[in-house]
């Protein structure tokens, strides 16, 4: 099996694995205090370190939680919350139409009771420019919520520029990196973001485990309610294994960051090339993006069958749709950048990992070949 969807998770690394194993064996609550639960609370602080490094921020300002999921969804109805108990009634949020569902859900849950949504445009290849979000704020917007690097197309923001227009009005400024550590270089201080949320399975760490980042100072309310775990702003026992695990991941992962970058620019630039003259071929991710993803459509292709028969010849991918309820949908993010819902339904995301060999490249890239043939002729069918 060749695997090549590394955007939807990164396998877990040896060290994750051995740590993980290491942090499960004690028996301790880390809220405990006794000797037990403080060699608990020792693992899960030297992952919350860990993190917290990688990031260059202090650790107090990494709240532990499940993933990017809960983190998006804590930063969109905490602020909310905040917003409507100080004003009296609902806010303005700017966002966009190319963020993952985990911002999309809550942001039209918060339209839907009242609250005035921008989406603003993106162009060709999904950028969003600073002048554009500078039109779009108002005196009541309560937040901007936009992602640093796409998870479809790998398109990466200016999050820096973005985050300065926003706080030149006072506005609290939300990313979601999770597509960034280990392959791009995450800067929370000099990103000047508010809030940031992390999935550790993106970085070969274990599912279920990630970090929001919150600037000292920011005001955010919790949106589940219990202990005093985490500050208070996400209560439940912590993951202590997985939050090691998490850390060590990390760690490795920046510690050979600009050498995973550059090996993953020549694993994008191999498949490109070797698939780049497949008849009705085009990409849709930027030349400047993510050296982690190739986005591509299928001209009079089947998503759906172009999976299934990757899958059949050993290549694990992502399709440009999501599944529902047993029907392909088109990808928002791709309709969101021009493309039409029959070709979004004909894209397939390749992404590629550290481990990624030419060799597997080049197989894929057959693969593709075959893969396509036998997709057209279904659809002809």
């Amino acid at each position: 099996m060749i695997y090549l969807d590394y955007a939807a998770t990164h396998p877990m690394t040896p060290a994750a694995l051995a740590a993980y194993a290491e942090a499960a064996a004690l028996p301790g609550n880390p809220a405990s205090v006794h000797a037990a639960g403080q060699a608990a609370r020792e693992k899960l602080e030297e992952g919350r370190a860990r993190m917290a490094a990688a990031f260059g921020v202090d650790p107090r300002t990494l709240t532990l939680n499940s993933g990017g999921t809960e983190g998006d969804n804590h930063v969109l109805l905490g602020l909310a919350q905040a917003w409507e108990e100080r004003r009296g009634g609902p806010g303005h949020l700017v966002t966009t139409p190319t963020e993952h569902s985990a911002v999309l859900a809550p942001a039209r849950q918060l339209a839907a009771r009242g609250w005035d949504v921008t989406w603003l445009t993106p162009d060709r290849w999904g950028h969003y420019a600073p002048d554009q979000l500078a039109e779009a704020l108002r005196g009541d917007t309560a937040l901007v919520s936009i992602h640093h690097a796409n998870n479809e197309l790998g398109t990466v923001q200016p999050t820096a520029d973005l985050a300065a227009v926003a706080a030149a009005r006072g506005v609290p400024y939300h990313t979601d990196a999770v597509q960034a550590p280990g392959v791009l270089p995450v800067d929370l201080p000099g990103w000047g973001v508010t809030f940031a949320t992390f999935s550790a399975h993106k970085w070969g760490g274990p599912r279920g485990v990630g970090a929001l980042y919150v600037r000292r100072g920011a005001e955010l309310p919790p949106v589940t309610l219990g202990g005093g775990q985490e500050g208070g702003l996400r209560p439940g026992t912590q993951n202590t294994a997985g939050v090691y695990a998490a850390g060590v991941a990390l760690t490795g992962a920046e510690a050979a960051r600009e050498a995973t970058f550059a090996h993953l620019r020549e694993m994008q630039s191999a498949f490109v090339n070797a698939v780049r003259d497949v008849p009705g071929l085009s990409f849709n991710h930027p030349a400047d993006g993510s050296p982690k993803v190739v986005n591509l459509t299928l001209e009079g292709a089947d998503g759906e069958a172009l999976l299934m028969n990757l899958d059949m010849l050993g290549v694990s991918v992502s399709a440009g749709s999501a599944c529902s309820a047993g029907t392909m949908q088109a990808s928002h993010v791709l309709t969101a950048v021009g493309l039409t819902e029959a070709q979004a339904r004909a894209s397939l995301r390749f992404s590629f990992g550290a481990a990624t060999t030419r060799d597997e490249v080049e197989a894929a890239a057959a693969a593709l070949r075959q893969a396509a043939e036998w997709s057209r002729v279904g659809a002809e069918g």
